[in-house]
């Protein structure tokens, strides 16, 4: 998955879901091989600035990851009347696109301009949800450990980190013109706690945000000492003691008001599903998974002898070959080295069977940190600045636990730390899969409207489990089972999702589901489960919705070309579209993509 969650980091729906924009000067790791963006591109983008800078007013942090120069020494907003005033402003731009588009002639411009003002209506309306129905609350611990982990990484330019110095002053009000960011969220909650109309947060979210405190202070403290930046202990003492104050706020506050039932307002929950691009309903989308869930369990437990009698093992069930398989454990240290082999084999198979072009820079990989997992418990790609890039690259974080709420140590994971799961999990995170999607978007430059304003997690998901189907076939055995096994898990969170928030399963049912039919840890399946209740409710089911659809598309573009259809063309193609929704990319494939080929 991608790491970020705009939904949640930008207002709790300012802007959908998150990654990194395309910009008019965008860079490959060699700046001189960038290629200069058509003038369609370039317009496009121009018209984008005044949202783009919406976002970057409200949510600094996110604009200096994305690569947007002058903001990295600001902080959040959360100062009075943030809602109201983000939808103004969030109207005002939307009201310039729509005088551009009424002028516009150029139908790709005017595409762009119209996935912009949808954004925009996405947006107000996310926030007027937000504001309706739940009290405001602020995880300010992570908020705080992502804006200073957005500038403290190895790839920033030396010469930004001494702002998240400068950032972490105005975080606990010791920066001129800066109020500690504890005591502004403390007011937004506190200006609403008397509307008993508002639902509080969701209790076993609250008691994890707690727990998760400690890591993320001790993790900027690592930053600081990892990057030697001199003159921070005044500001880190500030903040370890701010938030501690803060948490004692929450506990007699925030926890009274929490509620033990996770579910949200119907109307909530239907506007998360809109908001990652599932466009059918609940029930549809159940009864698609749920197929899929029996063919891809039938697929296993055909494959599952083989590999069993490859392996040496004494077994016919696929349950028990996966619990087999996974016995032997890559230790901490061969993990990374391993992954990397990985990595390669992967690349010679894409040359070789010619799935997809390979972009010019290395793929990274790395393993994550407990402030990190803190933050994203699953595994996750940290996607590369598109903004004024210098050469900075998407990263595969590989996360080795869920740090628990209770502080149980056991919670490690044991899904991705053998050998056998490697290929499809870099697959995902890394090539052909998301970490390809944005490294082809920092070489051949994509509009800014085809990549953040388009962006949800059908979009963008859709395509890293399509990567991992393209690899399937020229795995190993044990290597295409737990591929089988990462599919039965996307269609499982395709109708357990549903099924939760509607009160159509236990919590208890769903996690015995995950454990013993799908074949997860404990660890993993709480972090599923956390995902589907509270972390993202909705989120998890577009990763097989976002599937289905790309290889509808594929299956009906073959079905056109017949033996004119070209694999690596075809995946090209797609790449180059950037994040356009599904309808649109369908659309771009017919008029272009189609008629193209048949003329070869």
């Amino acid at each position: 998955m991608l790491r970020h969650k705009l939904a949640a980091a930008l207002l709790a729906c300012g802007f959908v879901a998150a990654t990194t924009p395309a910009a008019v000067a965008t860079a490959a790791a060699k700046p001189a091989a960038a290629p200069q963006p058509a003038a369609w591109v370039q317009k496009s983008n121009a018209a984008a600035q005044p949202l783009l800078k919406v976002l970057a007013e409200f949510q600094p942090e996110f604009a200096s990851q994305i690569g947007i120069p002058g903001y990295d020494t600001r902080v959040s907003d959360l100062k009075p009347g943030v809602v109201e005033r983000a939808n103004q402003a969030i109207a005002a731009a939307k009201a310039g696109l729509e005088k551009q588009l009424a002028a516009e002639k150029d139908p790709q411009v005017r595409q762009d301009l119209e996935i912009m003002i949808h954004s925009a209506d996405q947006q107000i309306e996310g926030n007027t949800l937000n504001a309706k129905y739940l009290l405001p609350y602020y995880d300010v611990g992570q908020t705080i450990f992502q804006g200073e982990f957005a500038l403290l990484q190895d790839q920033v330019d030396a010469k930004r980190r001494p702002a998240a110095l400068a950032r972490l002053k105005c975080y606990v009000g010791m920066a001129p013109g800066c109020e500690p960011i504890v005591k502004l969220a403390e007011a937004r909650t506190e200006e609403k706690l008397g509307d008993q109309a508002l639902l509080g947060p969701y209790k076993g979210e609250v008691e994890q945000n707690l727990a998760n405190t400690q890591r993320y202070v001790d993790g900027v403290r690592q930053l600081y000492a990892k990057y030697k930046i001199a003159g921070a202990e005044p500001a880190l003492d500030a903040l370890a003691q701010q938030l501690k104050d803060y948490d004692a706020w929450v506990k007699a506050t925030v926890l009274p008001r929490a509620r033990t039932d996770f579910r949200l307002p119907p109307e909530l929950y239907a506007f998360n599903l809109k908001q990652v691009g599932v466009d059918i309903t609940p029930e549809q989308l159940m009864q698609k998974a749920e197929l899929e869930f029996m063919e891809t369990q039938a697929a296993m437990q055909m494959i599952a002898p083989e590999v069993a009698r490859a392996n040496g093992i004494d077994a016919h069930d696929y349950r028990d070959v996966i619990k087999a398989l996974k016995k032997e454990q890559l230790d901490r240290g061969s993990v990374e080295p391993y992954y990397h082999e990985t990595i390669g084999k992967i690349e010679d198979i894409i040359r070789r069977e010619r799935i997809v072009t390979l972009p010019q820079r290395a793929m990274q990989m790395r393993l994550a940190s407990e402030a990190e997992s803190a933050a994203q418990p699953a595994p996750h790609m940290d996607p590369p600045a598109l903004i004024n890039n210098k050469g900075e690259r998407g990263t595969f974080v590989l996360t080795m636990g869920n740090p628990s709420s209770t502080g149980d140590k056991s919670q490690a994971y044991d899904d991705f730390t053998h050998k056998s799961a490697a290929w499809t999990l870099t697959a995902h995170e890394g090539r052909p899969g998301h970490e390809l999607q944005f490294a082809a978007m920092v070489e051949r430059g994509v509009s800014l409207a085809r990549s953040l304003f388009a962006f949800n997690s059908v979009n963008v998901e859709g395509w890293a489990l399509y990567a991992e189907a393209e690899m399937l076939p020229y795995e190993p055995p044990a290597g295409q089972l737990f591929a089988l096994q990462a599919r039965l898990q996307r269609a499982a969170r395709a109708f357990l999702d549903p099924m939760l928030n509607l009160g159509l399963i236990s919590r208890e049912r769903a996690h015995d589901i995950l454990v013993h039919d799908v074949g997860l840890s404990e660890a993993m399946t709480r972090q599923e489960l956390d995902r589907y209740t509270f972390r993202m409710p909705g989120q998890a089911t577009s990763y097989f919705y976002g599937y289905t659809r790309l290889l509808q598309l594929r299956a009906a573009t073959q079905i056109a070309l017949g033996d004119k259809f070209d694999r690596q063309a075809f995946n090209d193609f797609v790449i180059g579209q950037g994040l356009l929704p599904p309808d649109l990319l369908a659309q771009a494939v017919k008029s272009e993509f189609i008629p193209a080929q048949m003329k070869k």
